[in-house]
């Protein structure tokens, strides 16, 4: 009792959603902590094939402690994935008056001595112009940039899983080729659970395809 009220408790904390397999199959689906305490009992039954958890947004694997009991993995999920405090920069005194500090990041720019000139000579000099022209090229490449990290998720789960399946070949030239028919086709014969996951993470990529018409 006292492990599933942990487990709750840790899923309001931990929004991040994730898929575990066992081999080809597919062990579970949901938030971290319910998903590692499903992949616990499985290792501990035995192994019969290799277990990996894979974020369900970036398709990266998620490498996880499973030692001890299932309430010493939950305490190990709740410390990894917690947010540590920062204190005020100035302290606990209450702030002058002036703009809000932006949280910006010194980092070195490399340009040309026309680029700086140019930077130069903008209201609000180099830094304010750097910034809404990364804002203005974020928002016109949105589309693409949400594109490219959809099959880049999708590759990378199918690459790490599906690698050695029939059709695997055929299923990424669908994928970055936007072939919806083709692909479906392609991974047809998978395990079920696999052919599932990898079908969820390439709709993401195919419908973003047709949103950029690429």
């Amino acid at each position: 009792m006292k492990t599933k009220a942990q487990s709750q408790a840790a899923e309001k904390r931990n929004p991040r959603r994730c898929t575990a397999f066992e081999g080809m199959r597919r062990i579970a689906s949901g938030n971290l902590p319910a998903v590692a305490l499903s992949t616990k009992k499985v290792l501990d039954r035995g192994l019969r094939g290799p277990v990996l958890i894979f974020d369900d947004v970036t398709s990266e694997q998620i490498e996880l402690d499973f030692r001890g009991s299932p309430a010493d993995v939950l305490n190990r999920i709740k410390e990894s994935e917690a947010i540590p405090e920062v204190p005020p920069p100035d302290g606990n005194g209450p702030r002058g008056p002036g703009r809000p500090r932006l949280g910006v990041v010194a980092r070195e720019v490399t340009l040309l001595p026309r680029h700086w000139q140019w930077l130069g000579e903008q209201p609000g000099g180099a830094s304010v112009t750097l910034r809404k022209l990364v804002d203005e090229a974020r928002r016109a490449n949105e589309g693409k940039d949400r594109l490219r990290r959809a099959r880049e998720s999708a590759y990378r789960f199918m690459s790490a899983v599906a690698g050695n399946l029939p059709g695997f070949e055929e299923a990424i030239r669908a994928l970055f080729g936007a072939n919806h028919a083709q692909f479906a086709q392609s991974i047809e014969p998978w395990p079920h659970g696999v052919r599932d996951h990898a079908r969820k993470l390439a709709d993401a990529a195919l419908a973003g395809a047709d949103e950029v018409g690429r």
